[in-house]
């Protein structure tokens, strides 16, 4: 996706342990239009997967996850990292590591919002190392529910995450793949 690549170049930062920070648009401040228009990509990218729900973690994923079911009118599912007073019993659960902040969360989702006959689509702002998409697989896994694919925004597919998806036989869409950093440059897939 051309315009977020750009965004990526004009906004982004690299940082020292392979880190983009992207906080002015999609995780930190949000780019409505910007959101919207990479919602409408995914929406066309599994426009044939029948996706009936679209889940996501908290907080970064929510964003383009709403978008995107904005533009497939389905529901949007997050999982919570943060325990709820009233998230407390009939819950999916799985344990995810943050390569970013060097930290481990359980993440939950009320066993109420995945039913058996859904088609999930698992939709996520970085695929890196892959931790919080093997967190929704678990999760996916212990609800019964079909996977109908991953939709990145931006990829590093120079990390393990990829492998991890394409392990699965899960079907991968991201809008922008980064293939390496040099110094405080992006380079992207789509230059090769």
């Amino acid at each position: 996706m051309r315009e977020l690549e750009e965004r990526i170049l004009k906004d982004g930062r690299v940082l020292p342990g392979e880190v983009l920070k992207v906080d002015g648009f999609l995780n930190h401040q949000v780019d409505p239009d910007l959101m919207f228009a990479m919602g409408t990509e995914f929406a066309h990218l599994f426009q044939d997967a029948g996706v009936t729900k679209i889940l996501t973690v908290e907080s970064s994923g929510i964003a383009p996850a709403v978008m995107a079911g904005l533009a497939m009118h389905v529901p949007v599912v997050f999982a919570r990292k943060h325990k709820s007073v009233t998230l407390i019993d009939d819950l999916y659960t799985a344990e995810v590591y943050s390569y970013t902040k060097k930290t481990s969360n359980h993440i939950s989702i009320a066993k109420k919002f995945l039913q058996a006959d859904d088609q999930v689509l698992l939709i996520d702002d970085f695929l890196a190392n892959g931790q919080a998409v093997q967190g929704m697989f678990e999760i996916c896994d212990k609800a019964h529910v079909k996977i109908a694919g991953v939709g990145i925004v931006i990829e590093k597919v120079f990390q393990t995450g990829h492998q991890l998806i394409a392990d699965r036989g899960v079907r991968l869409e991201s809008l922008a793949q980064i293939t390496s950093f040099d110094g405080d440059r992006v380079h992207f897939a789509s230059e090769d």
